[in-house]
């Protein structure tokens, strides 16, 4: 698939602009700090529900101005033309049209754009937190497959409301805990149901990855130590539940019920659930160390491109191919590195690539200057290429 054309007015530093966008590679070039981060996390915006860069849609819109517009059109792989538009807003409810038509939920809107991005920022994939590697894992899931992110849903509100009772448990007496603890028990099946559904979408996900991220990490860094990827649950060891790629879920429910029963004295005494998705971890290992602790600036950077990449693959696989947003990835990478990532992305049907350096970037495509006038940013397509 790959973006017609994107349409911003009051997002960002742009108060209006049109870009229409051919297949194949467009760069976007010019000096830091002109915009161009600005076009890729609008399309990443639409695209997955959420920016790379901020928490909400508030920073999305331009200064001084009370509401902006992201709309873009798309062409499917099959040759469908869509169109998606989202109004956002400072302290109100953001409105999302797919099609022309209003949707009651922002999750309805997703898999109608597909993308895989990559900024400096998912170096924290690697090295950060993690709730880094979590958040890679959902946003990969929620686009693979849409219904992905009502179960996420459902399972942070059954969450907050188990955390709450413990909470409220905690400062009771005990001859009140009795009535408290038989609510508890029914937010923990729910827990339990919809973090079972989540682990083992993630477990599918870490076994699908594991492959292409070995494979795009050996050809980006020229290494020959092997990537591993293994899915630590706080519900215990589940390395071998089920057989091939898909987890069988009741071995799954099995373990978070018994992990949670072995925890409750402690969730009680700190009032907060110790056992499920929301503890659990994908370790990154190079060769026999793990990439957190032990990998080099080269090595890290050349881990979260890997799995960027691998995505790609995981996301083709059901549906349609994403478009690859690339932001300021090649100022990063010596010269050998450049030449691996631009040979990667032949294979990608529409990629978007920011560049404050045009040679930094060995790709040929469509070209677009990007620049701050009037403390307004613009775009001037050259000749020959996105208008």
């Amino acid at each position: 698939m790959h973006v017609r054309r994107l349409e911003l007015r009051d997002v960002r530093s742009y108060e209006q602009v049109r870009l229409d966008l051919p297949a194949g590679v467009c760069v976007l070039i010019g000096p830091n700090a002109q915009g161009k981060t600005n076009l890729l996390e609008a399309v990443q915006r639409a695209a997955t529900g959420s920016s790379h860069r901020v928490a909400g849609d508030g920073p999305l819109v331009r200064a001084g101005a009370e509401v902006g517009v992201i709309r873009l059109e798309v062409e499917t792989d099959e040759g469908r033309r869509r169109t998606l538009e989202l109004e956002l807003g400072s302290g109100r409810r953001t409105r999302t049209k797919v099609d022309g038509h209003d949707v009651r939920r922002a999750a309805e809107a997703l898999g109608v754009l597909r993308v895989v991005l990559f900024a400096p920022e998912d170096v924290a994939i690697v090295r950060g937190d993690p709730a880094e590697r979590r958040r890679f894992l959902d946003e990969l899931l929620a686009q693979r497959r849409p219904a992905f992110a009502a179960a996420r849903s459902e399972y942070e509100r059954a969450l907050r409301q188990r955390n709450q009772l413990l909470k409220q448990a905690r400062s009771l007496p005990p001859s009140a805990r009795e009535a408290a603890t038989a609510t508890l028990d029914v937010w923990t099946e729910q827990l339990v149901q919809h973090g079972t559904q989540l682990i083992a979408a993630r477990l599918a996900a870490v076994r699908t990855l594991a492959g292409p991220v070995d494979r795009f990490y050996r050809d980006l860094a020229d290494r020959p130590e092997p990537v591993g990827l293994t899915y630590r649950s706080s519900a215990g060891d589940l390395a071998d539940v089920g057989a091939g790629v898909v987890p069988d879920p009741a071995p799954i429910a099995a373990a978070m019920r018994e992990a949670l029963a072995r925890a409750a004295g402690d969730e009680l005494a700190r009032g907060v659930s110790l056992v499920g998705p929301h503890r659990d971890d994908l370790e990154l290992h190079i060769g026999t160390l793990p990439a957190r602790g032990y990998s080099s600036h080269g090595e890290a950077w050349s881990l979260a491109l890997a799995l960027k990449l691998a995505t790609f693959e995981v996301l083709a696989d059901v549906g349609d191919r994403p478009v690859v947003l690339l932001d300021d990835v090649f100022a990063e990478l010596d010269a050998i590195r450049r030449k691996r990532l631009a040979a990667a992305c032949e294979r990608f049907d529409q990629v978007l690539v920011t560049a404050a350096v045009e040679e930094d970037v060995p790709l040929q495509g469509a070209k677009v200057d990007v620049r701050i006038e009037d403390g307004r940013s613009s775009v001037s397509p050259r000749a020959g290429g996105a208008t």
